[in-house]
């Protein structure tokens, strides 16, 4: 499994975090396209799902701290994205969902908005 710590992505410049950034979601996108392919029951679902969980847990983290230089209405934005990403990846846990869909496009969305 993927190891990775948002501290990792603070420490290198801006131009290698936003990579890094874009290699997550990547992954994150392609493990949830597996896991739609394989049921919302499968172990691919429960290993994209916790992955996507950690990726915008951190993210999230990040986007909170005070010190991201990220504009405060874009940061606000991506917020209520990510918490939207947590949630509907609770409902798929849960199987009040089922389907990845939603949770591929927005990352797919998020990841080629990074610049």
């Amino acid at each position: 499994m993927y190891q990775f710590s948002y501290a990792d992505i603070q420490t290198d410049s801006v131009a290698d975090a936003r990579d890094r950034e874009r290699q997550l979601l990547s992954r994150s996108i392609d493990m949830l396209i597996k896991a739609g392919e394989a049921g919302t029951n499968s172990t691919e679902a429960i290993a994209a799902l916790n992955f996507t969980n950690r990726v915008w847990t951190s993210l999230l983290d990040d986007l909170g701290n005070p010190e991201n230089a990220l504009p405060k209405e874009l940061r606000a934005n991506l917020i209520s994205i990510g918490l939207w990403i947590l949630r509907e990846g609770e409902d798929l846990r849960q199987g009040r969902a089922d389907s990845f869909e939603g949770l591929i496009e927005v990352s797919q969305i998020i990841r080629d908005g990074i610049q």
